[in-house]
């Protein structure tokens, strides 16, 4: 992970602002890396303490590689390089949160801070695109929003950046409350409270409170833009409620119309309706994330048509929902993540599309991680709504994706339209399946969570 930093910073800055305690030359540093292997001359490269490697061993290479500084809990001074330096301080991961927030404080960007268990990473590329449309624009690239990420992320800002949209992520307690304190957002968004990590976590209400550690870091008069379709985040103080659902949200939203690639919808604040809105994708909730957005330009004082602009301006990112043809095939790729409510989502949209075009729709779902002692019973779940969607074909790949192939069974899907493959290595075997099973004018779905890397059977199968 690099960040270039514009106008540089110096070592004794860094020092006083950690107080931490300087080794050597004072020169200015234009990028930050937590990286030896991607060092340019004259970095400062961050020796970070993690699961299976820790930076400080690799604090001689990053010198030989051409750091000027290294930020560390503990150093041989005699690696120290003439002309070279080092700042020693309790916590590199602290350390480097504190350079953050000195860096964002000086160029005092409106903060936008955009959490929730699915569908955060899609409301933040909405708002950043509402929110460019006004004016320059810093936001999270990728996946950049945990302890390490978020602070880069700060550290790259702009000087005339009027706005940042930080995306924050979380698997334990208390991790939202450490990035919201760093951030110190003007305004937050929670998305929704699903089911991610609940491995570490009592129920979702534990999941519910970890998200509302969002406002620790919230400014005095901050403003907090809430789901209101969910149940756990009804009656929050001062919540400003967006739904597609609850009429009597602040930010209602109806009308939800498909038009192939684009949807239309209205929405009703304040007694007015305003119609006609439009965004370059489908599936409602790629409506939701994008009416979050609408209401943040909206609470922060854009004019209508700046954020009509900028939701149809709107591009996503990475592997989500990216739909095109692969010969008469018609493919959903979504294999950056999964949960429960992000399956049940792009089986709305395959069901969508499938019906739209009549044609037949096959689902080729993989594990939904971190789910622990609940993911037996989450992965049936979304299995027995495959008969509500009307999808025609199931092919399960991994252990826990069996279950989904499990419940679908349950809930009426004949045998012969279920095809299962537990074995995450067997990349060849499922593609050569979906090979024999796919037919032109066909709507399949791919979607699983990371680390399945369900990619692997689409580029087999495009071979």
């Amino acid at each position: 992970m690099n960040a270039y930093i514009e106008n540089g910073i110096y070592p004794s800055v860094i020092a006083s602002v950690t107080g931490g305690r300087l080794i050597g030359d004072d020169r200015e540093i234009k990028n930050i890396t937590t990286d030896s292997r991607n060092m340019e001359p004259g970095s400062l490269f961050v020796a970070i303490r993690g699961e299976r490697f820790d930076g400080h061993a690799f604090i001689e290479e990053a010198y030989r590689a051409g750091a000027f500084c290294v930020l560390a809990e503990r150093i041989d001074e005699s690696v120290i390089p003439l002309h070279g330096s080092a700042v020693l301080v309790d916590n590199t991961v602290q350390a480097l949160g504190q350079i953050a927030k000195y860096r964002k404080d000086s160029v005092h960007p409106f903060t936008v801070g955009v959490t929730g268990s699915t569908g955060k990473t899609t409301t933040k590329e909405f708002i950043y695109s509402v929110l460019s449309a006004s004016d320059k624009t810093h936001k999270t690239e990728g996946n950049f929003n945990n302890e390490i990420g978020l602070p880069l992320t700060m550290l790259k800002i702009k000087e005339d950046s009027r706005y940042l949209v930080l995306e924050m992520g979380m698997s334990m307690k208390g991790e939202i409350e450490y990035l919201s304190r760093l951030a110190s957002p003007d305004l937050a968004v929670i998305t929704n409270i699903g089911n991610s990590h609940i491995e570490n976590f009592s129920g979702r209400q534990g999941i519910r409170d970890a998200k509302l550690e969002i406002r620790s870091g919230l400014k005095p008069g901050g403003k907090l833009i809430l789901n209101g379709d969910e149940p756990l985040l009804a009656g929050i103080e001062n919540g400003i409620y967006v739904a597609v659902q609850n009429q009597e949200a602040d930010y209602y939203v109806s009308e939800i119309i498909n038009h192939g690639s684009c949807t239309t919808f209205c929405i009703t604040h304040n007694g007015q309706t305003v119609t006609d809105l439009t965004i370059p994708s489908i599936g409602e909730h790629n409506v939701f994330d994008a009416s979050l957005a609408y209401a943040v330009g909206i609470e922060i004082g854009l004019d209508e048509q700046t954020i009509r602009k900028g939701l149809l301006n709107f591009k996503n990112t990475g592997m989500r929902q990216n739909i095109y043809k692969m010969r008469d095939v018609t493919v959903i790729e979504d294999c950056y993540n999964a949960s429960p409510s992000s399956m049940s989502a792009s089986l709305s949209v395959l069901s969508m599309i499938a019906q739209r075009e009549n044609s037949r729709s096959i689902a080729v779902l993989g594990d939904m991680r971190e789910l622990g002692d609940f993911s037996r019973a989450l992965h049936e779940e979304v299995g027995e709504k495959l008969t509500s969607f009307h999808i025609d074909k199931l092919f399960s790949f991994g252990n826990d994706a069996a279950f989904i192939a499990h419940g679908a069974k349950k809930a009426g899907m004949p045998e012969t339209d279920i095809h299962v493959f537990r074995d995450l290595e067997d990349v060849k075997n499922i593609g050569n399946a979906l090979k024999e099973e796919l037919k032109s004018t066909d709507v399949v779905l791919f979607k699983a969570s990371r680390a399945v890397r369900l990619e692997r059977v689409i580029d087999y199968v495009k071979e």
